[in-house]
């Protein structure tokens, strides 16, 4: 049986690797095609493919199955849970794998796209731009097709050059950004508040209006310290949370 070939990823020594691999693993889980096999490489396959012990690649297994996204059986091996890709919270450690597995796992409408003025909220990430490139897409549910949220990026426009829009609907920015334009990303910041949904939100989320909504805003830098790209997405109260962990060391 063919097994699912999960993505690979350089491993930041100063992140616990049993979570980099976790959140890795989990991206490529949430984005893979409907065609793809469901059974997973063996736990010493995994090992090998990103370059850590057995017992580490046992504790990212072992994440992943307690979040419901696999399942192990005893000689017949791990499996993918075809239907495990809705509610699960979201854990940030600074991983920027943790920011694909974020956006992974949805069907994607890219509902416009083109150049923009910046918004005066956001003016300060692009002190030299008056104009970049904006992208505005809708995410739903794979499985009941229910609308989870939307987003907005408004990127450099040398960078927005190299995208293939089409990129977009299969991929989330952060993913298209690094591993397709090739860009070197140094850090992301993410801002999550409570907000009520506006009109534009209501009507796209089919929610009251007024009602609860995350209201998120990542901002992907380049190793220059500049901003690559700004996204601000409106996610449905009810359907997403945030955990961030706080590494000591």
């Amino acid at each position: 049986m063919t097994s699912f070939a999960p993505d690979s990823i350089v491993l930041n020594r100063k992140l616990p690797l049993w979570y980099q691999v976790s959140q890795s693993l989990r991206a490529s889980i949430l984005g893979r095609s409907p065609q793809d096999p469901l059974r997973l490489p063996t736990e010493e396959q995994l090992a090998g493919h990103y370059g850590v012990s057995v017992l580490t690649m046992r504790q990212a297994l072992k994440e992943l199955e307690d979040e419901g996204l696999i399942s192990r059986h005893r000689r017949r091996g791990t499996f993918i849970e075809p239907g495990a890709t809705r509610g699960t919270p979201v854990r940030l450690l600074g991983s920027v794998d943790a920011i694909v597995a974020q956006q992974s796992g949805m069907t994607t409408e890219l509902l416009e796209h083109g150049p923009a003025p910046v918004p005066a909220e956001l003016a300060e990430h692009f002190p030299d731009l008056t104009e970049a490139a904006a992208y505005h897409r809708l995410r739903s549910d794979e499985q009941t097709g229910e609308p989870t949220n939307h987003a907005r990026n408004w990127v450099r426009p040398e960078i927005a050059a190299r995208i293939d829009p089409e990129d977009l609907v299969r991929w989330p920015m952060t993913k298209v950004l690094r591993d397709v334009v090739g860009v070197d990303i140094s850090r992301i910041t993410d801002t999550v508040e409570a907000r009520l949904a506006d009109p534009e939100t209501a009507r796209l989320l089919r929610v009251p209006l007024l009602s609860p909504i995350l209201h998120y805003t990542g901002i992907t830098y380049g190793t220059d310290g500049r901003p690559l790209d700004v996204a601000v997405i409106h996610y449905r109260g009810d359907r997403f949370s945030f955990t961030v962990t706080l590494d000591a060391h």
